[in-house]
């Protein structure tokens, strides 16, 4: 896993599957809305087909009188039980038409229809009246509760008469809505299960189709920790190439350092012979001898401290380095106590199995190794080592009961070139290195008291 945070919208799965859940979803939604339409659509036209038949039975069972009075044939009348029964929902009605199209007051009609007028939309008499024989459909208010009719009405023209005659049918479309309602429920239950089924297949399709930069994350995070040296190579097609651009800047970031550890190992070589040279030659009581020794020493002081500090940091920079933290203490352990055997010292340690350190072991045993003999110079008899682990982290302590050092001088004694007691020997090179070793790997290093009364000297540094 890398450190950094990740947003939720850096997801490309969650952004591939909102992109198709989306257009599945306006699909769904689509489809269901035309499906519901096309339903609602079919039901009407069944209904006007029903209302259309109630008007050939009008014309049928209508008769004029030679004075031009309407009346009908009672067995050729529609014969739905609705029509017996008072705003039952069906009705219909014959209707004598006057020359400015209103209503002759004498009409025909069924009992369910009672005194209410008959059910004709408002304006359609007189278009009715211009286009004879044509059906024409409509809506109006029924005389029943919420009640919504579907009309159909037609006017003949017949002998006897010199106005036509109206005929109606009217039914309730309460009933049509009804079933359309349950349909689209009907309909948007399915195609919600649908459009789960869905989102869930295409869910597991993506994770299964994006397995694969899963995999190459772990592999990365392998080759980083130093688990691996390359990343695999038996991913599909379509993402083996990103794996082979990536083996190559491997295989060329490990060329870099080792060409870059080359250069400096040359330099040393080529450093060493002439300061060498100079120290030999300088070996007279004149001053300008005295002179010479002198600067010679700083040169090669500086020239080992900014070696070592270039080959920290071609390491530090190298992908894939770790070192086991165990080992490296029981070595030097081992080495210090047999160098401080006559000075009586102990050193302990305590924990570090199983912690791994994201650097080289010479990086490590060059941080620690300082520390170590440090703390034993300057130790009355006892040193102790612990390790610890955090989350990321790796934090080493370094305790001896020496004299320690003041907040000042704690401060003072991690620059270069520093030493705190020149008794002692030494360039004042180790605690700087340290430090320098430390922030090149990301890590901190600090002084403090120690428990034991002496200094505390801490490591924090990338765990692997």
């Amino acid at each position: 896993m890398t450190d950094a945070v990740r947003r939720p919208n850096d997801s490309l799965t969650r952004r591939l599957f909102i992109g198709a859940a989306v257009w599945s979803l306006a699909v769904l939604a689509g489809g269901a809305f035309a499906l519901s339409a096309v339903y609602r659509a079919q039901t009407l036209a069944v209904l006007d087909d029903e209302l259309q038949d109630t008007l050939i039975q009008l014309a049928r069972a209508l008769e004029v009188g030679p004075n031009g009075a309407i009346s009908a044939k009672p067995e050729e009348l529609p014969n739905d039980p609705d029509y017996a029964t008072q705003l039952a929902g069906k009705y219909w009605a014959i209707v004598g038409l006057t020359p400015s199209g209103g209503f002759e007051p004498e009409d025909i009609r069924p009992p369910s229809l009672w005194d209410e007028p008959p059910p004709v939309p408002q304006g359609m008499a007189v278009s009715l009246m211009a286009a004879p024989g044509v059906a024409q459909y409509g809506e109006v208010v029924g005389p029943g509760v919420d009640e919504t009719l579907r009309v159909a009405a037609q006017t003949i023209i017949v002998e006897n008469r010199d106005q036509p005659v109206l005929l109606v049918a009217a039914n309730d479309r309460g009933a049509l809505d009804q079933s359309a309602n349950r349909f689209l429920l009907l309909l948007v239950i399915a195609l919600g299960l649908l459009a789960a089924g869905l989102l869930a297949a295409m869910w597991g399709s993506l994770r299964l189709a994006l397995r694969p930069l899963r995999a190459i994350e772990a592999d990365v995070a392998d080759v980083r920790e130093g688990r691996k040296t390359k990343l695999s190579d038996d991913y599909p097609s379509e993402v083996r190439p990103l794996s082979e651009e990536l083996n190559k800047l491997l295989d060329h970031n490990r060329s870099v350092v080792e060409r870059a550890q080359t250069h400096v190992g040359n330099l040393a070589h080529a450093l060493k012979t002439p300061i060498a040279v100079l120290m030999n030659e300088a070996n007279g009581d004149a001053p300008l001898d005295d002179v010479v020794r002198r600067q010679a020493r700083a040169m090669n002081e500086n020239v080992q401290h900014y070696l070592k500090r270039a080959q920290a940091a071609a390491r530090a920079e190298a992908i894939g380095a770790r070192a086991d933290v165990g080992p490296v203490l029981d070595d030097l352990t081992r080495l210090l106590n047999r160098l401080f055997q006559d000075k009586g010292v102990d050193i302990s340690t305590r924990g570090g199995a199983g912690a791994v350190f994201r650097g080289e072991r010479q990086d490590l045993e060059e941080m620690l190794g300082n520390l170590m003999e440090n703390a034993c110079k300057w130790a009355a008899g006892r040193v102790e080592v612990s390790v610890a682990e955090e989350p990321g982290w790796i934090v080493i302590d370094i305790d001896d009961d020496g004299p320690g050092l003041s907040a000042e001088e704690r401060e003072t004694a991690t620059k270069r070139g520093v030493r705190l007691d020149e008794t002692e020997p030494g360039t004042g090179l180790g605690l700087s290195i340290v430090t320098e070793l430390a922030e090149m790997h990301s890590g901190t290093f600090e002084l403090s008291d120690s428990p034991l009364g002496g200094l505390r000297a801490r490591l924090r540094l990338k765990k692997a």
